[in-house]
This record gives structure tokens, C-alpha cells and sequence, in this order.
């Protein structure tokens, strides 16, 4: 694995990482290339994992995107997405823990708009 710090993650550190949170299902609703993973049926991350650089598209307070934008070249608005409440990120580009706060903070966000029960469940009230 990566240093903690640099590096950056490869696809299967990715898909590894996002399939550690509770709930978490990977499906390709578009097409075999984009995996989309989901916490209770609600997306978090996208991803065309084989693509040459990898990209992820993340959910992200508005704020806190604009924010990040404009500190880091690699993130944009999201691609094809709600360009207010999605940014896309070059992971390439970022240092690995970065990115993985990145990933958990979009993981967090959709968790947070969960029914109390749900939250509950994933033991993240």
C-alpha cells in the first residue's frame, strides 16, 4: 500500500477502501467500465476504475468544494453530476490520505441524509 501521506492510490486500493464502509455495494448501473458505489442504495463515489488517470466523482458540502477547487488543480466539479454538491478528482494528483478523507467524507455526507434507523444501524448517528 501507498505511504500514508504520498503516493496515491491504485483502483484496486480504491475499490478495496470503499468496500470497507457498512453497506457498501458496488454496481455498474451505466455501463461494465463505471463502478458506482452505493451506502443503502444512495451513491457515494463513481468511477471509471480502468481509466488512465484515475478519476473519482465524490459527494462534498458546497462550501467545503468550492474550497477545495481552489487550493487543488486535480479536483473539479463533478463531471455529468450536480456540479454544487459534486466534485471529480484526479486521484493521481493527491496524496492518499487526502483522497481516502476525501472518499469517507462522501460516504459520511450521504449517510448523514439517511433515515435515523439507517444511521443507526451503520453505527454513524
Amino acid at each position: 500500500m501507498s505511504a500514508a501521506g504520498g503516493g496515491s492510490l491504485s483502483r484496486d486500493e480504491l475499490r478495496a477502501f470503499c468496500l470497507e464502509f457498512n453497506a457498501v455495494t458496488e454496481e455498474f448501473p451505466f455501463n461494465p467500465e463505471t463502478s458506482v458505489f452505493k451506502v443503502v442504495g444512495k451513491v457515494f463515489l463513481l468511477a471509471a476504475l480502468d481509466a488512465e488517470p484515475l478519476k473519482v466523482s465524490l459527494k462534498c458540502e458546497p462550501d467545503e468544494a468550492i474550497r477545495l477547487r481552489a487550493a487543488h488543480p486535480e479536483i473539479v466539479p463533478g463531471w455529468h453530476l450536480n456540479k454544487r454538491h459534486w466534485n471529480t478528482v484526479t486521484v493521481a494528483g493527491l496524496p492518499t490520505r487526502m483522497v481516502r478523507e476525501l472518499i469517507e467524507d462522501s460516504y459520511d455526507l450521504v449517510v448523514a441524509g439517511l433515515p435515523k434507523a439507517e444511521r443507526l444501524r451503520l453505527d454513524r448517528p
